[in-house]
């Protein structure tokens, strides 16, 4: 199979709009070719003349660690170009900015869930591009995480830079097609083009992402196919106090970790309060010491979550209700426990961040709630997942 990327310099047709234009690329470190070699590179030995970059969150190098480490722009210090950051200074492309190109090749592999913020790097840049006859070009890259939808929809008024519109978190779609849903969603007038994968299929080996293609981290935690598959769950620890690994070789591949929760108790307590919704993973407990972030220096009891080999139901995961149940299982044992991360997450400095991860209250009044059950968040997320795949069905590509 081929990469939108691989298509754009294999058939000389596809880069024939380009001729004569300048031309920006939107890239990071997984933004490669299938011979490894990075976008950038292979655009301007192909003749595009590229006359500008621009760095999503953790920058075009990918070197930024954490949330809310901003990258400063530079100039390039091979091709003498600009190299602007949409995580510094600004998140949205400034009008200087986009004076620099006539056409924007945006070329980010995806985790396939609405809080990685590459998705709301693309509306900003559409909506920049709206009305001034800018074009936008997605170079399709696969969502490891294949075509299963799931959690709450985004509530109107929670939007943020982890949250671009209402969709849900796990949204089934690839970055190509998710321009086609703003520009339809948001009414944009943007010229747009989508230069589609060849022979990508969702639910074909790999389920999402292809055997033929090496992961490579888009960001610096994104360390693995197990944990893009387990990331629409985890990444929910960002707004807790419980370790989602990071300072570990396996970041937010764990449920939770802690040096004051019995991993044991927990996973027990799952199986009685809802059992179906550990389906199609195996979880295992662990052990491991931060070297940073938190509980830095400190031994964690956790469980680890094993998405892959034979231990994976592509169709029976699903990680967002799993780690909904790992943090009712922490309540159930621990009521007092102060489960919720109070400080400014991405910019937003009112709303807790459990919240804004989710889009809305729904996650969190749902695992406080002494006498809630499994139903009650099935029904809510059952109804937002038929709504969100029934308005999407007409966009797929593949």
């Amino acid at each position: 199979m081929r990469f939108g990327i691989d298509r754009l310099l294999a058939e000389p047709d596809l880069r024939t709009p380009l001729a004569g234009r300048r031309v920006a690329l939107v890239a990071h470190p997984a933004s490669l070719t299938a011979d490894l070699t990075h976008s950038l590179d292979a655009l301007i030995a192909a003749g595009v003349n590229v006359t500008a970059a621009f760095g999503p969150q953790h920058g075009l190098k990918g070197d930024k660690q954490d949330n809310m480490v901003e990258t400063e722009d530079e100039l390039d210090p091979v091709y003498n170009i600009p190299v602007f950051s949409l995580y510094g200074e600004v998140r949205r492309p400034t009008g200087q900015m986009m004076s620099t190109a006539d056409v924007f090749l945006f070329d980010l592999q995806d985790l396939g869930c609405r809080i990685y913020t590459f998705v709301t790097t693309l509306l900003y840049l559409l909506e920049a591009a709206h009305g001034t006859g800018k074009e936008v070009w997605v170079l399709d890259r696969p969502n490891p995480a294949g075509r299963p939808v799931e959690g709450t929809l985004l509530v109107p008024g929670q939007e943020s830079f982890v949250g671009a519109g209402p969709m849900p978190m796990r949204h089934g779609l690839t970055l190509g097609e998710m321009g086609h849903w703003f520009i339809e969603h948001f009414k944009l007038d943007v010229p747009y083009r989508v230069i589609a994968m060849e022979g990508w299929q969702p639910e074909g080996p790999g389920f999402g992402w292809p055997d033929s293609r090496i992961w490579i981290n888009p960001s610096p935690n994104a360390a693995s196919l197990n944990m893009a598959r387990a990331y629409a769950g985890t990444v929910m620890l960002e707004g807790a106090t419980l370790s989602e690994g990071r300072g570990t070789t396996r970041p937010l591949e764990v449920l939770f970790g802690a040096p004051d929760v019995d991993a044991k108790a927990v996973l027990a307590e799952m199986h009685r309060f809802a059992p179906d919704w550990l389906a199609g993973c195996a979880l295992r407990e662990c052990w491991f010491t931060p070297t940073f972030h938190k509980h830095a220096g400190q031994l964690c009891n956790g469980l680890m979550i094993h998405a892959e080999g034979a231990f994976y139901d592509h169709n029976a995961f699903r990680p967002w209700r799993l780690q909904a149940l790992a943090f009712k299982a922490i309540r159930r044992l621990y009521p007092e426990y102060p489960i919720w991360r109070d400080f400014p997450y991405e910019y937003e400095f009112e709303r807790l961040a459990i919240d804004v991860i989710n889009g809305g209250p729904a996650l969190r009044e749902w695992v406080d709630d002494p006498v809630a059950l499994p139903g009650d968040l099935e029904v809510r997320t059952g109804a937002d997942e038929r709504v969100w795949t029934e308005t999407v069905l007409t966009l797929r590509l593949y």
